[in-house]
């Protein structure tokens, strides 16, 4: 096993704290603590630091809007907990008409979140001693928030997701320091990054973290299968972990594995399918709300598109976002592909999927502040450097308190203007492209690769192999993860 002040600078000089880097007999075969079992626990208290923050909004169960922004501490929970049904529990996917005029906006979400917030929704009843749902369905639902006992149980409702949360970061943390089995100190940095106590609560993405970082660890275990699955799952939850398949296109074509390949693809069709299904035979129009939400809304938070409307005063249509998006991602999976093909050696897949998520958020039509999660379990396997790491999440960081300030209106110049938060906006970029030029770097140049160092090291210390036998110590398809 690797340790990591011997090969990373940040590590070694932070190390001095406790003592300077570990020595020789600290290497043996007794070891008073587990790797994993210690990053689950700093995982466990990165979250926890992360709920702490937001007890302002909690104590005041996100009625201030002001200090929402001001501390840091927005949900989109509780807010749509009311907003959409959830708090009568009714299935997202309803056509009764009744429903639907009570209800009008649906959930925007995949299937995968809006099936967890409405089974929450349950457990939040459960746990509450709530009204009576017809005396509650009597009353008009502008007024639900006023009702007796409704923020005690917005607060349950709260709790439960997050609990939920906090296991799926456990879980994450678990995925990723298990992918490269002797290099479990690479999770350090999911499990200690500051953008995921900051934004672990936003919003539902960890569900989808969760099953990304499930699809590295199962391709690295040769379960192209199971990687299948959980992207599929992860695709119904959250569109993103899609991309994880352009990766495998590269590096099956790289090895010749097409069987594996499609084994992947057809069980993410599958899973993806099956997911879907409960929700497009009960309401089919409920169903394609994500799509026509995403597809017709114009430039909006944190993206390029609305730096370029908000400081040319021009309006830049739904359809005009689109169309240049896609074909900017195309051209850029395009690129990805070509990169991978001609490199040197096979890049590993989180290289690969980072590269491709990471493009996509550079022209998408919004950029939410949680967003940065789709990144983090990609970019800590394909960047397991921690000054890297520490540089591209200050950038997100710094967006994270501008888009806050920018919804409080502290941001607006004289003229109205908004430069500050547009320098956020650039700024973030500019981060994201920091890393993305590091990782095509280390594809190129693979020697540059603290996970290529470990590989280069065990085939160097490995005896000759026997005839018959690998003298390899790691298989060639953990490398590529």
């Amino acid at each position: 096993m690797t340790a990591p002040a011997a090969e990373d600078p940040v590590v070694r000089t932070a190390s001095a704290a406790v003592g300077g880097p570990l020595g020789g007999l600290a290497h043996g075969r007794r070891r008073w603590f587990s790797a994993v079992g210690l990053l689950l626990l700093l995982t466990s208290l990165t979250f926890a630091i992360g709920m702490v923050s937001k007890q302002t909004c909690y104590n005041a169960t996100w009625t201030n809007g002001e200090s929402r922004y001001t501390h840091f501490c927005y949900s989109d929970l509780p807010y749509l907990y009311v907003d959409r049904g959830l708090a009568e529990h009714e299935w997202p996917y309803s056509s009764d008409p009744d429903v639907r005029a009570r209800y009008p906006q649906v959930m925007e979400y995949p299937v995968g979140i809006s099936y967890y917030a409405w089974a929450t929704s349950y457990v939040t009843d459960w746990l509450t001693d709530t009204p009576d749902e017809d005396e509650r369905h009597l009353a008009e639902t502008s007024t639900f928030w006023g009702l007796p006992g409704m923020l005690h149980e917005i607060r349950v409702f709260i709790i439960v997701n997050v609990i939920g949360f906090a296991v799926a970061a456990l879980l994450s943390a678990w995925f990723l320091a298990r992918t490269h089995r002797r290099r479990p100190w690479d999770a350090a940095a999911f499990a200690l990054a500051p953008v995921l106590a900051a934004t672990g609560i936003i919003n539902w993405d960890m569900l989808a973290v969760v099953l990304v970082a499930g699809a590295l660890w199962a391709w690295s275990r040769d379960r192209p299968l199971l990687t299948g699955i959980l992207i599929g799952l992860g695709c119904a939850t959250k569109l993103y972990p899609l991309f994880l398949l352009g990766g495998l296109v590269v590096i099956c074509i790289r090895r010749r594995r097409y069987y594996d390949l499609a084994v992947a693809a057809l069980s993410t069709v599958l899973a993806w399918v099956l997911a879907n299904l409960p929700a497009m035979a009960t309401g089919s129009e409920q169903w394609k709300v994500f799509w026509s939400f995403n597809s017709e809304r114009g430039p909006d938070l944190g993206s390029l598109w609305l730096v370029v409307q908000q400081a040319t005063d021009a309006t830049i249509s739904a359809q005009t976002v689109n169309l240049v998006s896609w074909a900017f991602f195309i051209a850029w999976c395009s690129g990805v592909l070509i990169i991978g093909l001609t490199a040197r050696e096979t890049p590993r897949l989180a290289q690969l999927g980072f590269l491709i998520v990471a493009g996509f958020l550079l022209v998408n039509k919004v950029y939410s502040p949680q967003y940065v999660l789709w990144l983090l379990p990609l970019a800590v396997l394909a960047v397991p450097r921690w000054r890297d790491q520490l540089i591209w999440q200050a950038g997100e960081l710094f967006y994270f308190v501008a888009v806050w300030w920018y919804l409080a209106d502290i941001l607006a110049s004289s003229g109205g203007d908004q430069p500050v938060y547009w320098f956020a906006i650039l700024a973030r970029v500019a981060a994201e492209i920091y890393l993305i030029v590091v990782v095509v770097r280390e594809i190129y140049e693979p020697w540059r690769d603290p996970v290529r160092w470990t590989e280069a090291t065990i085939e160097s210390e490995a005896e000759p192999a026997t005839e018959g036998q690998e003298s390899r110590m790691i298989s060639s398809n953990e490398v590529a993860v």
